[in-house]
């Protein structure tokens, strides 16, 4: 397997990486924008996110509507990100997927 296997799982992790980053920048504007998310305190906090992605307390107007729609857009690709991760793991026989190479 060697230096390609290692740079394609660089280069996934980056990848996955700077999806979830913009998923949870998305967080973010649309805690914003919704009067029940909103940062009071002045001091930075968790995102949101289960709330945002489930569409509590989130405002119904339909530019954070879309907002929302694109985070969980993102949250899709992380997730369809890993999907592929774990089935190239199947294809090429990695350990721990029940296959033990070569007898």
């Amino acid at each position: 397997m060697g230096f390609p296997f290692f740079l394609v799982t660089a280069v996934w992790a980056l990848v996955m990486l700077a999806i979830f980053i913009h998923a949870i920048r998305l967080s973010y504007r649309i805690e914003a924008r919704s009067e029940g998310l909103r940062n009071t305190l002045g001091v930075p906090q968790k995102a949101m996110m289960v709330h945002t992605a489930f569409n509590w307390k989130v405002a119904r107007d339909p530019e954070t509507q879309a907002l929302r729609r694109r985070m969980l857009l993102m949250l899709l690709l992380n997730l369809v990100g890993f999907v592929l991760l774990w089935a190239g793991f199947l294809a090429i026989g990695m350990p721990g997927n029940g296959m033990h190479g070569p007898a």
